[in-house]
């Protein structure tokens, strides 16, 4: 895709999140916050979706447990971590316009001629700075160094040091995994490509530990357990791939690490890293900490420091991509059609509750199938303007089925199921709809 058309489909993308309530520009009266962004009530469902499908996926099994640690830890949590001494962008500037953005991102001509990318004037940048991207607070009412804590960068750190907790607490034995879902902090010098580079994120990581030797085994393991994931929510293997780090891209706590990318209209952007972190963080944490964090094998009868596998996946991010995939257009009867192709198990609304007209009974009736069908998932009920630009609106908010009552309702009690993307129909009746509706959305597959 050219740059040209991936700009052009990402303006449309952002131009209907804010348009349908997925998401909104934080404090936008205010003329908006760069890089925060607000869920909006359909943004909000699809997230929350999102992360239920990976929280069932991660922690619905015996070998991995749930964890909600707190976002302010102690600040040596981060000196052991090596967020303090390595969590670092090089910042330059521009001295004529002003401008500020990372060297690492300048092309190789740029950076020889201290070019500025966005004036293009020459040989105005500063020298490189490293800026830690680490937000500061204070604990307590007076603002000192001793005081000074840190938002958390990431939410891998709450694990580590909770391992002994949830595995003594659990009874848990190697290899187990702890799971958690929760908000990260990063004070980007640029933020760009609406929610893939942002301040304020949620993150999705899961540290598996093992025992030292076993972890390559393990790493194999969760990248295709990770990759059949991204699958089970409607995104196409034709849009993602695996990038291995290689040589300086490798992390200083991982021996080995694969992304899993997928193609954005920018181009390819990582939204899952999966990691072999060796023991490096649990050693790092009983330096820091003086306290043990070895695990004892009832086998061998000896403590062991375990081995750690982790998966870090963007929520947000993972979201974006949704979002970018299920975005299409396409011409029905001489009009343009824009649908929202979301895999029925991330869609915010589920269902709409149509009555064909607003007379003889009919919104009475679609009224009891609404709610009926509101305890078993999220439905929405719309009684206004023609039946056609009904379907219209809710294929644009990725509303898998339309159900619409009319005048054989009134006679047999049966409805018709309009599915969104073959726009067929069929009856159905409504005491037989839930369930009709529950085994369709059990059974898509993506066209």
């Amino acid at each position: 895709m050219s740059q040209a058309k991936g700009n052009e489909v990402m303006e449309k993308v952002v131009s209907l999140c804010k348009r349908k309530g997925f998401i909104f520009q934080s404090s936008e009266i205010y003329g908006g916050l760069n890089g925060c962004w607000d869920y909006g009530p359909l943004g909000v469902e699809l997230l929350r979706n999102i992360k239920e499908t990976w929280w069932r996926a991660m922690t619905y099994r015996e070998d991995v447990e749930g964890l909600d640690a707190s976002i302010l830890m102690h600040p040596r949590t981060w000196e052991a971590s090596g967020h303090v001494e390595n969590f670092t962008d090089p910042l330059v500037d521009c001295r004529q316009c002003k401008a500020r953005f990372r060297e690492d991102l300048l092309t190789e001509d740029q950076r020889e001629a201290g070019q500025c990318p966005v004036c293009g004037n020459k040989e105005v940048l500063t020298e490189a700075r490293e800026f830690n991207l680490m937000f500061k607070t204070f604990v307590g009412p007076v603002e000192e160094d001793g005081n000074r804590v840190f938002l958390r960068p990431e939410t891998a750190q709450g694990i580590f040091v909770n391992f002994l907790n949830v595995q003594a607490a659990m009874r848990q034995k190697l290899p187990f995994g702890i799971a958690q879902i929760g908000k990260a902090f990063r004070n980007e010098i640029n933020t760009r490509n609406f929610l893939f580079r942002t301040r304020e994120f949620e993150q999705m990581e899961m540290q598996f530990f093992c025992t030292p030797g076993t972890e390559d085994e393990w790493f194999e393991y969760w990248r295709q357990e990770r990759w059949n994931w991204f699958r089970q929510i409607g995104l196409p293997e034709s849009k993602l791939r695996w990038h291995e780090h290689q040589g300086d891209e490798l992390a200083h706590y991982a021996r080995a690490a694969y992304d899993v990318e997928y193609e954005f209209p920018f181009g390819w952007g990582e939204i899952e890293g999966v990691h072999n972190r060796t023991d490096f963080d649990l050693k790092q944490h009983e330096e820091f900490s003086g306290k043990a964090l070895r695990y004892f094998d009832d086998q061998s009868r000896e403590k062991v420091l375990p081995c750690v596998v982790e998966t870090s996946i963007g929520a947000s991010r993972t979201l974006m991509a949704c979002l970018v995939n299920a975005y299409a257009e396409e011409e029905v009867k001489g009009e343009k059609r824009v649908v929202m192709r979301f895999h029925p198990g991330i869609a915010p609304i589920k269902a709409a509750i149509l009555p064909l007209v607003k007379r003889d009974g009919m919104p009475e009736l679609a009224r009891e199938v609404e709610a009926g069908l509101r305890t078993q998932f999220p439905v929405a009920y719309d009684e206004g303007g023609a039946i056609g630009r009904r379907y219209r609106r809710m294929d644009e908010v990725g509303t898998p089925f339309c159900v619409t009552v009319d005048s054989q309702t009134l006679e047999d009690r049966t409805v018709t199921v309009r599915e969104r993307d073959s726009m067929e129909q069929d009856r159905v009746a409504i005491d037989a709809l839930a369930g009709e509706l529950t085994a369709r959305m059990g059974n898509w597959q993506a066209e």
